[in-house]
């Protein structure tokens, strides 16, 4: 009776269509029978050399001229090669019965891998969740491109398909990405020293958990608490100046009375400033998804021009390619999560006096507006600040063409962004007044109408 290994490397020598297709995806070590493995490997050798499969007295000649086989292997492996038979399958059920073969080994000597990493003593027992990570992801990957001509009613589907966005409360946001961020993009806020970076960055995370999302919020500048106490501000409407006055009573039946209705989680982790790449990100989220079952549905990294890149060191390349490395391995992980990941950048020298910046006022390079798919600045003024406002302005945008400025209200205590209506209908207390810093002066009817020129 045939076994799998006996039907895969059977059509590996007579079926050129199946050779071409899982060539690349077969493994030796997915072979445990010491004879099945010989003869993929004369096969593999024989198939890249040549592009194409050897015929049995092709392959028995290399088994002859194979230096590494004694006699008993070596006839073991040509009783072996005497057994290949050339019965013809049904295409489809070959791919699906080696896809799961190549699955199933890959995790079997994931596991056995594992396990000898535990009983060495000094084994490396950090690497076990992406050795069985990879095991795990193991696949024929079926999908060779679209064809323009063969594919067309695909592609009328993916023209009608609903894309998966994440909105949040700012309308006009909302306006300008189509309905919200999608996933597998970055999103960049571009401002200056103080102007609110990590407050819109924490407003969008506290607005995306309300909705019941999960949020991991990577932080490369103050500490894992310190994020933390903002989103307390948010979400539980208390100034930042009031947390640290209110009693462990207070505080947990404020909390209490929150968390009723914010069914999404948020987990801060804290980096040193250039001290963490994508691969710690990559390596935080398996260690989150074993320990905590935990899975985001965005990330936001504050900041991008203070991480590192995970394949040049930052004193071996200028900071165009340095920064646009980083900005593309984020993209790149947005795109392997199937997740949005918001980030922020600084403006350069002429953009902190600029009340009107634009792409090239990116202070770390211009290979970030480049690469991501949507950038707004954020600006103010004396007049602004007069009426607790903040000016936006859409810089780059891959989701619609809307490329507009506009302004919404702006709670530094509170580090909540408002919609212009709420902002005048939100009957601020005169107490929320008073502490913020910079006074503006909510309520007042000198204000703008939203869109501005």
């Amino acid at each position: 009776m045939n076994s799998i290994e006996n039907v895969i490397l059977s059509n590996l020598l007579n079926n050129p269509d199946f050779l071409q297709r899982t060539i690349a995806y077969i493994k030796p070590e997915y072979f445990h029978d010491f004879s099945d493995r010989i003869l993929f490997e004369e096969i593999i050798k024989y198939s890249v050399k040549y592009s194409s499969a050897p015929s049995i007295d092709a392959l028995g000649i290399q088994l002859e001229n194979r230096e590494n086989l004694n006699e008993t292997q070596y006839v073991a492996v040509t009783s072996t090669l005497a057994e290949l038979g050339g019965d013809s399958h049904e295409y489809d059920w070959l791919l699906d019965s080696t896809d799961k073969f190549c699955r199933d080994k890959a995790v079997y000597n994931g596991v056995m891998e594992a396990i000898e990493i535990i009983d060495d003593e000094n084994g490396q027992r950090g690497g076990i969740p992406d050795l069985l990570s990879n095991a795990l992801a193991v696949s024929l990957d079926s999908h060779v491109g679209h064809d323009w001509i063969g594919d067309i009613d695909s592609r009328f589907d993916f023209y009608h398909k609903t894309e998966e966005r994440i909105p949040c409360d700012i309308d006009y946001l909302n306006t300008a990405t189509k309905g919200g961020i999608p996933n597998k993009t970055l999103n960049i806020i571009l401002a200056g020293i103080n102007v609110g970076k990590s407050l819109a960055l924490c407003h969008l995370s506290a607005s995306y958990m309300a909705q019941g999302r999960n949020v991991l919020y990577i932080t490369m500048e103050m500490a894992e608490e310190r994020i933390a106490e903002r989103i307390d501000a948010n979400l539980l409407n208390i100034s930042l100046n009031d947390i640290e006055d209110l009693s462990r009573e207070e505080y947990t039946s404020k909390f209490n009375h929150a968390i009723k209705n914010i069914k999404g989680k948020l987990i801060v982790k804290e980096y040193p400033t250039s001290g963490a790449s994508v691969n710690n990100f990559k390596a935080l989220l398996k260690e989150l998804a074993i320990k905590k079952k935990f899975k985001p549905d965005a990330i936001f990294i504050d900041y991008l021009g203070i991480c590192a890149s995970s394949r040049f060191s930052g004193g071996s390349e200028n900071s165009y390619h340095y920064v646009k490395a980083i900005a593309e391995e984020l993209r790149g992980l947005a795109v392997e999560n199937n997740v949005p990941i918001w980030s922020a950048a600084q403006v350069n020298r002429s953009g902190f006096s600029d009340t009107d910046p634009d792409m090239t006022s990116t202070a770390e390079s211009f290979g970030l507006p480049a690469t991501a798919d949507f950038m707004i600045s954020m600006t103010t003024s004396d007049e602004l600040l007069q009426l607790g406002q903040i000016k936006f302005k859409v810089l780059k945008n891959r989701y619609s063409d809307y490329k507009k400025a506009f302004v919404c209200g702006i709670d530094y205590p509170h580090m909540k962004l408002i919609n212009l209506d709420d902002a005048e209908s939100a009957s601020l207390t005169e107490n929320v007044v008073s502490t913020i810093s910079r006074k503006p002066e909510f309520g007042k009817k000198k204000r703008f109408d939203g869109i501005v020129t």
